[in-house]
């Protein structure tokens, strides 16, 4: 196990970018076409778009429920996943039903997802008071498989440089798993990294460009570093005690943009700017471009 509150800290300072109460502020991803940040908030079904030559934080669609997580597209548009397993490709803001729903989705909803490097995407669930979680694959010719039927509570994902691991954070158990991954396929899944607090929970995750592993924590106020054999090296702190996920993007890929959640709760436990969007450099640490769906292109 890893006790993250006896690892070093990371000397540096988060910057706020958008304060914005978002409930819970979720699913960033750098766009390196329009150098621009999308991120959303996941029950008020709104997703933004930040810019940071302008500085500007717009909102570019209001869905009529959550979305849970989204993808760039290789064609420019976005792939939103949401209620009950519904899945739309968002066009110019307007809106195609791709997948309307998910028997076994049903009274839940997508959490997190993660283009692979054919296009298809990994989308994990949250549970039902009777069923586990579970990780679809929506493949690139719109059609869906189960993958994993035995989750806690789908969250972030991530691939190795080397395109041979996947990474996928499993809230409810507090672990993050490792699998193989070969042309779209996951094999030898196995715990690569164990939480032994109690409170705090593995959410939202990236890969740098080194092959690191960097780990949001819900409740724990940080972004914990590992190496990808799971070794826990050193973390940066926030302002805000629910630190949701993170992408790495800007230029040179040097930033690391972190959505917080809790936005309800800013005269609480939470802190005062919970839900705003940080950004926050890290010395010598480089992000990668993430994969690019190609859902139905």
């Amino acid at each position: 196990m890893n006790n993250y509150r006896h690892v070093p800290i990371i000397q540096v300072d988060p910057v706020v970018l958008v304060d914005h109460p978002s409930d819970t502020g979720e699913g960033p991803l750098w766009d390196d076409v329009s150098n621009t940040l999308t991120w959303n908030d996941i029950p008020s079904g709104t997703l933004f778009r930040y810019d940071p030559a302008a500085r500007t934080n717009t909102v570019i669609y209001q869905h009529t429920g959550s979305i849970g997580g989204h993808t760039l597209q290789a064609d420019g548009s976005l792939m939103l996943f949401g209620d009950n397993g519904a899945i739309h490709k968002l066009v110019n803001r307007a809106a195609e039903v791709i997948v309307d729903e998910i028997p076994a989705v049903v009274g839940s909803r997508f959490n997190d997802v993660i283009a692979d490097p054919l296009g298809n995407v990994f989308c994990g669930t949250m549970p039902l008071a009777h069923k586990p979680a579970q990780l679809f694959r929506l493949d690139v010719d719109g059609s869906l498989d189960l993958i994993w039927d035995d989750l806690g509570l789908g969250n972030g994902m991530g691939f190795s440089p080397d395109e041979k691991t996947f990474y996928h954070s499993d809230s409810n158990h507090r672990v993050v798993y490792r699998a193989d991954y070969a042309d779209g396929e996951l094999s030898n899944r196995n715990v690569l990294i164990r939480l032994d607090d109690e409170y705090a929970v593995p959410d939202g995750m990236t890969v740098d460009a080194a092959g690191d592993i960097w780990l949001a924590v819900w409740d724990g106020s940080s972004l914990l570093h590992y190496t990808a054999t799971g070794e826990l090296i050193d973390r940066v702190m926030f302002p805000v005690r629910k630190v949701s996920s993170l992408s790495f993007g800007g230029i040179d890929f040097g930033t690391a943009f972190v959505t917080t959640a809790g936005g309800r709760n800013r005269d609480g436990d939470d802190g005062p700017l919970a839900g705003s969007l940080f950004a926050v450099t890290i010395p010598g640490v480089r992000g990668k471009s993430d994969y690019r769906s190609r859902i139905l292109l």
